[in-house]
C-alpha cells in the first residue's frame, strides 16, 4: 500500500539517516536506486505515518523486512524484535567487520535483523569491497 508522506517529513527522515539505509547503512548516492520511506511498525499492524515510525531504507532491506516486526535470533533460536532505527542506536546492535564489508551483530536484535534482512548478502559484500577501495564506505553516520 502506498501512502502519501509530506515532503517536509521526507526531508526530516532523509536528514536523520544521512541519505543512507537505516538498516544496512548503504549510502543512496552509491546506488542506482531511490531509497524508500519504510514504516518501522507496518500500517497493517497499526503503525502511523509519523517521524517516529519512519526510516529511510534501501529497496532490498525494505523488501526483506516487509511487514515483519520480529525474527529469530540465529544463536538462541528465540524470536526477538527487529532493530528499530528510530528507538535504538545502530552502533549498539551492529559493527563493521575489520575490512568494513560485513555487518557484525553485537546483540540478539543485531543477529536477527542481519539474518532477516540479509544484510550481508554476497552481492552487497562485493559492492562494499569496491566502495571501500574508493574511500566511499563505511558511511560516517553518528
Amino acid at each position: 500500500m502506498s501512502v502519501y508522506i509530506p515532503v517536509e517529513l521526507q526531508r526530516k527522515i532523509r536528514s536523520k539517516f544521512a541519505d543512507c539505509c537505516a538498516y544496512c547503512r548503504t549510502a543512496e548516492h552509491l546506488t542506482v536506486t531511490t531509497f524508500e520511506f519504510e514504516h518501522i511498525i507496518p500500517l497493517s499492524a497499526g503503525g502511523k505515518t509519523s517521524f517516529e515510525n519512519l526510516c529511510l531504507s534501501c529497496p532490498t532491506c525494505n523488501r526483506y523486512k516487509a511487514s515483519r516486526q520480529t525474527a529469530v535470533d540465529t544463536e538462541t533460536q528465540q524470536e526477538v524484535f527487529l532493530f528499530n532505527p528510530q528507538q535504538q542506536l545502530w552502533s549498539e546492535h551492529f559493527a563493521w567487520s575489520k575490512d568494513a564489508t560485513e555487518i557484525t551483530p553485537l546483540t540478539s536484535v543485531g543477529r536477527a535483523t542481519i539474518s532477516a534482512l540479509k544484510m550481508n548478502r554476497s552481492q552487497l559484500i562485493r559492492v562494499r569491497q569496491m566502495w571501500v577501495k574508493l574511500g566511499e564506505h563505511p558511511p560516517d553516520i553518528s
